[in-house]
């Protein structure tokens, strides 16, 4: 019996993505994004300097941290306080890479970007999430910077999306919310540019294994899905 998907979408249907910019007060820039029942607060914050290793070179940097709030999800989780998970740690290292990948260094100068990704409310896909609303909170922030005269012109160089992809009943699925998620044989987070070139594909087979069509059905799924979100970005920065 083929996969019913609980919300009834489409199996190359994106759940709705709406993009709040300016969420909160105080951040550089500030974008609360809700991608279905997920909900993850993007906040940038510029520093002057590097890390060591980029001191002298004249490029700048872009680092991520990645929190899940107690409260995202139905059975409350404790903060990690002391020490990262390795999920946590996993998943911050690939929204800055991701968002890495849309700057040029060189443009930016000896200055490093934050972007701070807190869940506050978690039904799957948030390091997905964190990376398409990272994006638009990264893109207002330099736009802010130009304005106010710190940059000359914009570092951005690409736009970047992410969503996820999975196999259930041996079956594409666009976008799993989590009971999709719990139950996927196969899943992959893909992040991709504007020209849709790849950045990072991550994926596993949760149980046995899949073909080499399978995937290439997933890749398909995916670069449907990020075309739909990079007009979303565009449309949320007008």
């Amino acid at each position: 019996m083929p996969w019913q998907r609980p919300d009834n979408r489409q199996p190359d249907e994106l759940r709705p993505i709406s993009f709040e910019r300016d969420f909160t007060r105080f951040a550089l820039s500030s974008v609360l994004t809700k991608c279905g029942n997920t909900q993850v607060l993007c906040n940038v914050t510029l520093q002057e300097g590097v890390p060591k290793f980029l001191e002298g070179t004249g490029g700048g940097w872009l680092t991520a941290e990645y929190r899940m709030l107690p409260g995202a999800t139905p059975k409350r989780q404790e903060r990690e306080l002391f020490k990262l998970s390795g999920r946590t740690q996993e998943i911050q290292r690939l929204i800055g890479r991701s968002l890495r990948a849309c700057l040029d260094m060189k443009v930016l100068g000896e200055r490093t970007l934050i972007v701070d990704a807190d869940v506050l409310q978690a039904d799957a896909g948030t390091r997905t999430t964190s990376i398409t609303g990272g994006y638009v909170a990264l893109a207002d922030a330099l736009d802010k910077l130009l304005k106010k005269g710190v940059l000359e012109r914009s570092p951005l160089s690409n736009q970047v999306a992410a969503v996820s992809v999975g196999l259930l009943e041996g079956e594409p699925f666009l976008d799993l919310n989590y009971l999709e998620d719990v139950a996927a044989e196969v899943d992959f987070n893909v992040v991709m540019n504007d020209k849709l070139g790849i950045i990072e594909a991550q994926g596993t087979a949760e149980s046995g294994t899949f073909s080499r069509h399978q995937l290439n059905q997933l890749l398909d799924f995916a670069e449907k899905g990020i075309k739909e979100l990079l007009i979303a970005q565009n449309q949320s920065l007008l």
